[in-house]
């Protein structure tokens, strides 16, 4: 499937060359058309040419066609999720959950669950009081006094408030929150470096500005509890969980529930490991609990949350999945693509990092439908770098080809739910920022919501590909999935086709559709960084144009540029396009 022809661009007549050329060309439109037999995407690179580059900016030419017939994985409608670290109590941000405006940009990304989960979920204790005493971090008394104050009357006024509970808090509150935050953030970075963790309480009050934040958002909360509250013989202590499964039932919460995170990993944390079998036997225990409380004893459990899957964590996986695979409702992983040492945008840009995530699913996927065939898999707590991520990278444009390749491949291969860490506050990797400005991610995820639907199709390519050498692997730098468009979004049709490109190379590239999706109408989608930061841009463009929130808490309109039936689709390099194929009334679209 490549083909390769030299030709002079100064010579007009027909040359033998050019009826090779367009005679391939016939023949791979009419192959396209006709067969049944789609792949995944190969590798596109640049053609050596006797050394020569030139014209290539020309003749870098992809052919494109989609299976239409029938999709190859239908996923869960709640595909993009999210997720919030536990240390939004510490650091005091879980105050101003009931912000209009991140209520408004966690809307945006609805429907979708949102896991309640992190390192700190198996240091959280529910403590049923509506206040406790504030956290007084670092400063002056009168300062936290009228800053406590301040939080109080907020939650009064919200408490008159009927349904959602919105508030708008003055800027002076939240400058000095921004102060405390940072404070805070210092501790929380020394816990994880060292590993040790102190505990954290939630109370009465801190789940109702939880749960008040997804309901108001459109979000199914799944709150993780804490698997580390263990009795002298090392069984599971179920005392402040019991604790809160009555006070929410009494509340009438709809919510999910999952039990610890990275259980593989809590000899490090607690100085004794819970292996698989006792793991089994804690989930057991809280499916019981969970029957045992009538207004749960439907409620949905994830698990067993186990870390990448290295050695430790697929044993432990492993023999969850024999003992009590069939006691969750869906199988939680992690997966994390680096640690803090990267140091360059361009790090993030390696194929060689972007294909790691492929060799865990299937790692992950081996275990489960061994010992529980058809079961879902969710890919859990997933960000681009570990240890909360970078600063001034994994919060920029440069991590959104991670994070859109990350969809795109959990997607193919099956992936039922992706939950994003974090939606805001922690780290770096979030979409918010603290200033609740949406970052790269977000932006990208917001478009992936609008126009990306649940069922995949599958990709067929053709175009100019090297040779690969004895001992090198020839790795995808332009990386092309296709979805039925959303059914969510009034401004298509059932039928419509969305592709999604992500172009990793330095160079333009051009896609011409083939097929079943010749001469069809295009509305286009192009991200690209916004400024002259590049990469390092923390703001987006659409389509040339700067995307922001408006100052009346709504967000632009996401206007496409239509490309003419039958126009080539060009790619600018290190860069991410939506392309929406309208009117094409694709068969497994129109279910």
């Amino acid at each position: 499937w490549s083909f390769l022809c030299k030709m002079p661009e100064s010579s007009p007549r027909v040359t033998p060359c050019s009826s090779v050329w367009l005679a391939s060309l016939i023949v791979l439109v009419v192959q396209s058309m006709l067969s049944s037999s789609y792949s995944f995407p190969s590798s596109y690179q640049r053609p050596a040419a006797g050394g020569k580059r030139s014209g290539f900016m020309g003749r870098t030419l992809v052919l494109l066609d989609v299976n239409t017939r029938s999709p190859i994985k239908v996923l869960n409608d709640n595909f993009l999720s999210l997720q919030l670290d536990p240390s939004i109590i510490k650091d005091g941000w879980l105050d101003f959950l009931s912000s209009k405006r991140l209520v408004t940009l966690a809307r945006g990304l609805s429907p979708a669950f949102l896991r309640f989960g992190g390192k700190r979920t198996d240091f959280l204790q529910f403590n049923n009081q509506k206040n406790l005493a504030k956290f007084r971090g670092p400063g002056p008394d009168y300062y936290l006094k009228n800053y406590e104050d301040d939080i109080v009357r907020s939650d009064i006024a919200l408490d008159k408030q009927k349904g959602c509970k919105l508030a708008s808090h003055p800027d002076i509150m939240l400058e000095l929150q921004r102060e405390k935050a940072a404070s805070t953030q210092l501790v929380l970075l020394k816990e994880q470096l060292s590993n040790i963790y102190s505990n954290i309480t939630i109370t009465a009050r801190s789940l109702d500005k939880l749960y008040n934040f997804a309901d108001c958002a459109g979000l199914h909360l799944i709150l993780g509890l804490n698997a580390l509250h263990r009795n002298p013989d090392n069984s599971w202590n179920t005392s402040s969980t019991l604790s809160l499964l009555k006070y929410s039932a009494g509340k009438k919460y709809n919510v999910s529930w999952e039990l610890g995170n990275e259980p593989n990993a809590y000899r490090s944390l607690m100085g004794r490991a819970v292996n698989s079998t006792q793991l089994a036997q804690d989930y057991t225990k809280l499916r019981t609990l969970l029957q045992s409380v009538r207004y749960y004893h439907r409620a949905h459990l994830f698990g067993p949350n186990a870390g990448r899957p290295r050695k430790n964590a697929m044993l432990l996986l492993d023999g969850f999945m024999r003992n009590a695979g069939s006691v969750v409702d869906a199988v939680t992983w992690q997966h994390y693509y680096m640690d803090g040492r990267v140091n360059k945008a361009e790090d993030f840009l390696k194929t060689r990092l972007l294909d790691t995530l492929a060799e865990q699913i299937t790692k992950v996927t081996k275990v489960v439908s061994t010992h529980t065939p058809g079961k879902k898999v969710w890919l859990g707590g997933l960000g681009p770098a570990w240890a909360g991520g970078i600063n001034n990278l994994s919060d920029t444009y440069a991590a959104s080809f991670l994070w859109m390749n990350t969809l795109g491949l959990a997607a193919v291969q099956g992936i039922d739910v992706v939950l994003r860490h974090s939606f805001f506050d922690y780290g770096y990797t979030h979409l918010v920022d603290q200033n609740f400005n949406p970052l790269p991610d977000y932006w990208l995820s917001l478009v992936f919501k609008r126009l990306v639907g649940p069922r995949v199709l599958a990709v067929r390519v053709a175009g100019l590909q090297r040779k690969p050498q004895p001992g090198r692997v020839i790795r995808d730098k332009l990386r092309i999935y296709a979805h039925c468009t959303s059914y969510y979004n009034p401004n298509y049709v059932r039928g419509s086709i969305t592709i999604y490109i992500i172009n990793l190379h330095r160079s333009r590239k051009k896609i011409k559709l083939a097929g079943t999706l010749r001469n069809k109408t295009i509305h286009q989608y192009l991200l690209q960084p916004h400024g002259k930061d590049g990469l390092r841009a923390r703001h987006v463009e659409l389509n040339g144009e700067k995307l922001l929130i408006h100052e009346n808490e709504t967000f632009p309109e996401l206007k496409p540029k239509t490309l003419r039936a039958g126009r080539t689709i060009a790619m600018p390099p290190m860069t991410i396009g939506f392309y929406v194929i309208k009117n094409i009334n694709a068969y497994a679209c129109r279910r």
